[in-house]
């Protein structure tokens, strides 16, 4: 199906196709009835040139020999045939076809025709047949190879995305397997030293809740590197959102949840530890997004973790705050009540990953002191998703893979498309694409116009030379007496053999009995538009007999 702007396109140059039809057979003089047929028809090959180029070709290049009309859609149709035409030797073929039929019934028309005037026709016809459809060919083959340029770069950029996904999944891998046998083995160590401690009779009451909650927070620290080694290693969060991780069965494996449910848990671990917890809730609860829901479990677990490292003892209030559009999650400390210990390791990097991570679901979070001397972190994170770019607060556009989320298509990853280029590679193209086809459209008006001056230049050489066998001016009229001699009076004037001198027409007097005569046309104009000044000379028994001078009447 055509858009709505090809069909009104195609209907208004057919249209304009056939009026021009009918215009210029009625200014030929053609019937009323012969015009509108001629347009009629041309219209109606312009709108089949589409559908068979090589038929309505060869028919308008046809109907161009005895109907000068034709020649406007002869153009339109060989831009169209050059384009379509599949193959070099069928199309110049067609093309061939379509010139020979073209000159040979433009020649049959005439009933007088010269070597020279089939040359200056058939250089007109080149330039209606055979240039717009080298033009058009050359405009087809250049989008064809542009087509397979972009296929051949979307299939490079498809190559070059699955072999970065490889080395990035194999780097993880190897990531994945440190942590496992370092890490791993390090917290197995404390879980089990933990472990024999509780149970060591010689600890105080206090003394066993403490090592409790450091075998509690060692087993936690366990769980949460065998997910994040998962994550690694498959590429995708292992246990769903807000809730606990269960087994293939459907048993709760014990493992902390990551999530606004396990905030419950990171309280009370606190609090076992002897830090003052408090946790508001406020508004409706809604559910988040899987990686919403686990960004506000980080950021409580980065403010409980600060609030430890720089201010020891100092009460801890945990906030969320269910918004109509968004969750905030606080997490505020009041003043350090002893001086934080100096061997507290802080590597500056918490809050950067905290940011980041709520960065790619289109939330944020801030982070400064308070008014009274302590500390807040907040984060305000978004019920929807992060494509959802109406309801997010900060759109994720520098990550590599949340723009080109996996499983988003058919060709999913992080592949160019050329239908969302960026603006300055957009724009670049398009000036090419016009520079392109400006330079196009110069080269084929230059060389129409070197097409066109030859022709012009031929043709007045041609009538030149023409002229030259046909005419001679008054003086030499005026030089030849009667009684010469034939053969030299022939000498002094040209041989009259050109298509230019049509014999002396109507008007003419009546040539004496038994002469041979000699028509010439005048080089000077005569009195009318309609008649031509002609000088005759008549011979008999090879003598000049008679010279006479009149004017005869014009195509006659």
């Amino acid at each position: 199906m055509w858009p709505a702007q090809r069909i009104v396109g195609e209907a208004f140059l057919s249209l304009v196709l056939a009026l021009v039809g009918v215009g210029a057979g009625l200014v030929e003089d053609q019937s009323t009835a012969v015009a509108v047929g001629v347009g009629v028809l041309a219209g109606v090959l312009s709108l089949l040139r589409r559908a068979l180029p090589a038929s309505v070709l060869l028919v308008a290049a046809a109907g161009s020999g005895p109907f000068f009309e034709f020649a406007p859609l002869l153009v339109v149709v060989a831009w169209s045939a050059g384009r379509r035409i599949d193959g070099i030797g069928r199309a110049g073929g067609v093309f061939a076809l379509a010139y020979g039929l073209a000159l040979g019934l433009a020649a049959l028309q005439e009933s007088h025709v010269s070597l020279p005037v089939l040359a200056i026709a058939g250089m007109f016809i080149l330039v209606a047949l055979v240039v717009p459809g080298l033009a058009g060919r050359y405009w087809s083959q250049r989008r064809t190879l542009t087509d397979t340029l972009r296929e051949y770069n979307a299939q490079l950029l498809r190559e070059r995305a699955m072999i970065a996904g490889q080395a990035r999944m194999l780097e993880r891998q190897r990531i994945a397997q440190d942590m496992h046998d370092s890490l791993g083995h390090q917290l197995a160590l404390i879980a089990v030293h933990t472990g024999a401690l509780e149970v060591d009779r010689e600890l105080t009451g206090q003394q066993h809740e403490a090592v409790g909650v450091l075998r509690e927070a060692s087993v936690a620290a366990m769980h949460e590197l065998r997910d994040v080694v998962g994550v690694l290693r498959d590429g995708a969060d292992s246990s769903p959102a807000g809730g606990t991780p269960q087994s293939a069965g459907g048993e709760e494996t014990g493992a902390p949840s990551r999530g606004v449910a396990g905030i419950d848990d990171l309280a009370e671990t606190s609090r076992k530890a002897g830090t003052a917890v408090e946790l508001r809730r406020s508004g409706e609860v809604r559910p988040l997004a899987t990686t919403a829901d686990h960004a506000a479990y980080r950021v409580v677990q980065e403010g409980l973790t600060n609030a430890y490292k720089h201010a020891p003892g100092a009460p801890i209030t945990i906030g969320l705050r269910y918004e109509p559009d968004s969750l905030v999650v606080e997490v505020t400390n009041g003043p350090a009540a002893q001086p934080a210990p100096g061997g507290v390791a802080s590597g500056g990097q918490g809050l950067t990953g905290l940011e980041e991570r709520a960065r790619l679901v289109g939330g944020m979070v801030h982070a400064g002191p308070t008014a009274d001397g302590g500390f807040r972190l907040a984060g305000v994170l978004p019920y929807s998703s992060p494509g959802d770019a109406r309801k997010t607060f900060v759109a994720p556009p520098d990550d590599f893979r949340a723009q080109n989320p996996a499983g988003s298509g058919d060709e999913a990853g992080p592949v160019s498309e050329w239908n969302v280029l960026p603006k300055e590679l957009a724009k670049a193209m398009s000036k090419t694409k016009r520079g392109n086809g400006i330079a196009i459209g110069c080269g084929i008006a230059t060389l129409v116009g070197v097409v066109v001056v030859v022709a012009v230049v031929v043709g007045i050489v041609f009538l030149v030379r023409e002229g030259d066998k046909a005419m001679i001016e008054p003086s030499q009229y005026d030089a030849v007496k009667i009684g010469q001699s034939e053969q030299s009076v022939r000498d002094s004037l040209p041989h009259g053999d050109s298509f230019i001198n049509t014999g002396p027409g109507d008007g003419a007097p009546p040539e004496p009995d038994g002469a041979t005569c000699l028509t010439l046309l005048s080089t000077e104009l005569g009195d009318d538009w309609d008649s031509d000044p002609v000088f005759r000379f008549c011979f008999k028994d090879g003598k000049l007999i008679e010279k006479k001078s009149f004017d005869a009447a014009e195509g006659t």
